[in-house]
């Protein structure tokens, strides 16, 4: 009875991983400053898919397909990929304080985006290939520092992680005051500020790929991560290479990450909010918390982009709110865990 029980419980579990993102995805094509019925955007969908030959308003089929679509679909993928960055961190340092951007890839990515905005004036190719390029370096910098001391390898690569943070936000802080005040400040700013607004179908093929290959290898090292959890000489105890798995763990959190602060700008938080998130509903279980924060992040993602996009006239920058949200959130983490590591 009660590994029916179990089964039931799983089944019903991971039906609601796959069930709840598309379906904040489907009710944010609904929400819009542009109002639109059930009827039209599903005339909309049915015929961008070719499910029906009905003509339908140009305006309806722009707004459902061209705008909300691709965006609601992008904040999916980069709150995905935030989150399981996040949670694996968090696991693999044994610090529930921790974020995606602890290694540096956002501030490398603020730089590289930064540079490309002075440079290409502000083309996104190439953006986005400046922000994914130099993410990709801080993290490489901060792995560098971190393996020049073999004692503490772990601390070695957090404290890298903050130096070379330092050294990219400072970098950052320079071009702002070399930019352009009239073009290119407000552009680095807003960037910075991260935001979805000029969401396309090409940004989600462009960003798919790292990001699919990040959020792939972390959900199936999962199990790796509980071991490395309970720390370095108890990992090698059951047989498992710390050093290798804890550079694919990094590998792939980075790619993850640098995926979605390229295309979604540094949007802070998620990974530090939503593995707690997930932490209270189904517990420390890496196996079950990975898959888990990968769902919630989508959603909660989802639900930040409609309000920045609807709570006043002016669109929000998306790290404003998940700045306020998350600010409060960590407060109560700290009260909820008196301080300790984990």
């Amino acid at each position: 009875m009660s590994s029916n029980r179990t089964v039931k419980r799983s089944i019903l579990l991971y039906s609601s991983l796959i069930i709840g993102p598309v379906a904040i995805i489907l009710i944010s094509l609904f929400i819009g400053r542009y109002p639109l019925s059930i009827s039209e955007v599903f005339s909309a969908l049915g015929y961008k898919l070719g499910l029906t030959s009905t003509a339908v308003d140009p305006t309806h089929l722009n707004v459902v397909w061209d705008i909300r679509m691709p965006r609601a679909i992008l904040g999916a993928m980069v709150g995905a990929s935030l989150a399981i960055s996040g949670a694996s961190f968090q696991g693999m340092f044994r610090n529930p304080l921790v974020s995606a951007g602890i290694l540096g890839v956002t501030s490398g990515a603020g730089f590289g985006a930064s540079l490309a905005i002075i440079l290409f004036e502000g083309q996104l190719v190439y953006i986005y290939l400046f922000a994914f390029a130099f993410a990709l370096i801080a993290v490489g910098l901060s792995y560098l520092i971190g393996s020049t001391y073999k004692a503490s390898p772990t601390i070695m690569l957090v404290l890298g992680g903050v130096v070379v943070s330092a050294i990219f936000s400072s970098l950052i802080s320079l071009l702002k005051y070399v930019a352009d005040p009239y073009d290119q400040l407000p552009s680095i700013v807003f960037w910075l500020m991260g935001s979805l607004s000029s969401a396309r179908f090409l940004d989600i093929v462009i960003s798919a790929i790292p990001m699919a290959i990040g959020v792939t290898g972390l959900i199936g090292m999962r199990w790796r991560l509980n071991v490395l959890s309970l720390g370095d000489t108890e990992a090698r105890t059951v047989g498992v290479n710390v050093l290798v798995t804890k550079s694919l763990a990094i590998f792939f959190a980075t790619l993850a990450t640098a995926g979605a602060v390229c295309v979604g700008g540094i949007i802070g938080w998620v990974g530090l909010v939503i593995p707690h998130i997930g932490r209270m509903l189904v517990g420390n279980n890496n196996v079950i918390l990975i898959p888990v924060t990968v769902s919630i992040g989508a959603i909660y993602l989802v639900i930040v982009d409609n309000l920045a996009r609807t709570l006043t006239g002016a669109e929000i920058p998306l790290g404003i709110l998940t700045s306020l949200i998350g600010g409060p959130f960590f407060v109560y983490l700290i009260k909820r865990t008196k301080g300790r590591s984990w």
